[in-house]
């Protein structure tokens, strides 16, 4: 694979030579190499395009609002931090600010506890509400938020109150859900991955927080126990586009990124990621990489006049081919395998 490895150093992209040297052969980000690259990526075509709807006061004005996927301000924002934009840019701040203070709006966080019997009750809550004692939130959303915030600035008191939000609504069997179907007991893949990876760098800079401390290792049993992609119950795999590989991940889980979120919070190595660093290994075109085997969003030309539709991207990430390399999902897929030991580098 090292010749995947060369390739990508030689790729016209700097966030991918920036993320292979960084993430995958530890070289310094502060290096003056990798300090030339975080200029151009600031600049770059795929920047560009993320920040094309950027108002005169720095905040993204998308047609179809704040959430419209995937134009909206907090999937730009959550897009900037997962491609590794430079850090500290006073040029996103209002963008930061914008996303954090959006998802601390009382209308969304205020809880309700609600008679569990009472469906039309439930289904009309516009903040979150508590049935059978589960907080029933997309956590994903505030989870964003933190992860963003913190990979492209400073913590503050903002971030420490939507962390504590989610500590708070984590469910007993340690995930989240946003189902607000009464008889609803298990949480999501979906509404848990995104909040483990947030909770999980934040406790990597707050070191020493029991609570915080158990609630990652809580949220991380719900994959590990599962082996990341296997139901409890029969051993089956839960869902099968789990196992199909894209770029990006939005909201939805796949292996590749319940890999990486493992990498993060250095849960690689444990035995119950195997069967699905087995897949991923599987999955290597010889010589090539890694391919996209689906695709959620759409082709969308950003400097037209028309409306984005929904699910419509900014950034073309590649498409879909199953016997072509996708940049991206290589990129991440060469990332698991490092943190792993499966790669001599």
């Amino acid at each position: 694979m090292k010749k995947i490895i060369d390739k990508m150093l030689k790729s016209d992209n700097p966030i991918i030579k920036y993320k292979v040297g960084v993430y995958i052969l530890n070289e310094n980000p502060n290096s003056p190499k990798n300090e030339k690259l975080k200029s151009e990526i600031r600049n770059h075509p795929i920047v560009q395009a993320l920040l094309f709807n950027s108002s005169e006061n720095g905040q993204i004005i998308s047609s179809g609002g704040f959430y419209h996927k995937w134009t909206g301000a907090h999937w730009v924002l959550a897009t900037l931090a997962d491609i590794g934009y430079p850090k500290n840019d006073t040029k996103i701040e209002p963008l930061i600010n914008q996303v954090v203070n959006y998802w601390l709006l009382p209308i969304i966080i205020d809880e309700t506890i609600v008679d569990a019997e009472d469906i039309d009750q439930i289904k009309s809550i516009k903040g979150v509400p508590v049935v059978n004692g589960r907080a029933r939130r997309c956590a994903s959303q505030q989870a964003f938020a933190v992860f963003s915030a913190l990979t492209l600035g400073d913590e503050n008191e903002k971030i420490k109150k939507l962390v504590d939000l989610l500590i708070k609504w984590q469910w007993s069997d340690g995930g989240w859900n946003c189902d607000r179907n009464p008889s609803a007991n298990t949480s999501s893949f979906y509404e848990t991955i995104v909040p483990l990876r947030a909770l999980g760098l934040y406790e990597r800079l707050n070191s020493n927080n029991p609570a915080l401390e158990a609630s990652v290792k809580r949220a991380s049993d719900v994959f590990l126990k599962r082996h990341l992609f296997k139901s409890n119950k029969t051993g089956k795999t839960i869902n099968e586009n789990f196992l199909k590989l894209h770029y990006p991940y939005y909201w939805r889980y796949n292996i590749l990124l319940g890999l990486k979120v493992m990498s993060e919070n250095d849960l690689i190595k444990d035995s119950r990621c195997a069967d699905a660093l087995n897949i991923i290994e599987n999955k290597y075109i010889e010589n090539h990489g890694w391919p996209a085997e689906i695709k959620y969003y759409k082709t969308y030309d950003y400097k037209s006049n028309e409306r984005a539709p929904s699910n419509a991207d900014l950034v073309d990430w590649g498409g879909v081919n199953k016997k072509k390399m996708n940049e991206w999902v290589t990129l991440d897929a060469l990332y698991v395998l490092s943190k792993a030991g499966r790669i001599d580098l």
